[in-house]
């Protein structure tokens, strides 16, 4: 549940809450600007980075709730006294919330789903269905593609599927700075759809399971067909990097990892 949803149950049950925000923050700090984070007399929800920074701000949260305080400003450095190591320092506004805040924590929710950086998973197998799962925990925008009708049935909520002929199709009319990663059932649909994503050339990841026998068969294949080797340069393959543990599960976190890298970086 995020914080909008969160909010509008609290002010339906006539419950107070505050909204802390962090408006500033300089040096080394747990969260950035922008971080929010909501408290009510006996709970919190979100974080704007833990530790005694985050104690201290539920503290005056609920100092404000008790007094029927409707907003304050507060600055803290992050330093020894607060019994933090991080040396930065960070403002904080918080704020009695209503209902106008529901509002415009929707609206600010809503746009940060569309920036959400975009991974398409081709192949709903033990690997692609591990991908789901860990993938539901982050904020990511996924889709899984498979062209078998009744693999789905495990896939958990956020994940959006799609059943396709053709999948190759879809990568066309993807997105710029899309994310493929690519485990099918087929040797041949993995090809076709690894050429594709490299083709286009405005993917920010290419991944493709497999072995350093799959990535040299594929490259030679891939050279045949008129792709480049500036193209190739693009792909991972194996992802996850080369490790021994093969457990759908591991390779799973490691891919995870490595589109991470690619959108921070």
């Amino acid at each position: 549940m995020n914080l909008s949803q969160t909010l509008a149950r609290l002010l339906a049950q006539l419950e107070p809450a505050v909204l802390v925000e962090i408006t500033l923050a300089e040096g080394s700090t747990p969260r950035e600007a922008g971080a929010r984070m909501l408290v009510s007399a006996g709970q919190s929800f979100g974080t704007i980075g833990g530790g005694q920074l985050e104690f201290h701000a539920i503290d005056v949260a609920r100092e404000m709730i008790a007094g029927d305080e409707l907003q304050r400003e507060i600055t803290l450095h992050l330093g020894p006294h607060l019994g933090q190591c991080c040396g930065g320092r960070v403002k904080l506004a918080l704020t009695r919330a209503g209902a106008a805040d529901v509002q415009s924590l929707t609206v600010l929710e809503q746009a940060q789903a569309q920036r959400r950086p975009r991974i398409a998973i081709f192949g709903a197998g033990h690997t692609g269905l591990a991908l789901c799962r860990q993938l539901a925990l982050l904020p990511f925008h996924v889709h899984l593609i498979d062209d078998r009708p009744d693999v789905f049935g495990t896939v958990p909520g956020g994940i959006e599927t799609l059943q396709l002929d053709h999948p190759v199709q879809w990568v066309a009319r993807a997105p710029a700075r899309q994310a493929y990663i690519i485990l099918t059932h087929s040797h041949a649909l993995d090809y076709a759809l690894a050429e594709a994503a490299l083709k286009k050339g405005d993917a920010a990841y290419v991944g493709m399971i497999g072995s350093a026998t799959k990535r040299a068969r594929f490259a030679s294949w891939f050279l045949a067909s008129g792709g480049t080797e500036a193209q190739l340069s693009r792909l991972t393959c194996p992802i996850g990097g080369k490790i021994a543990d093969k457990r759908p599960e591991i390779i799973a976190a490691l891919t995870i990892a490595e589109v991470i890298g690619v959108f921070a970086g």
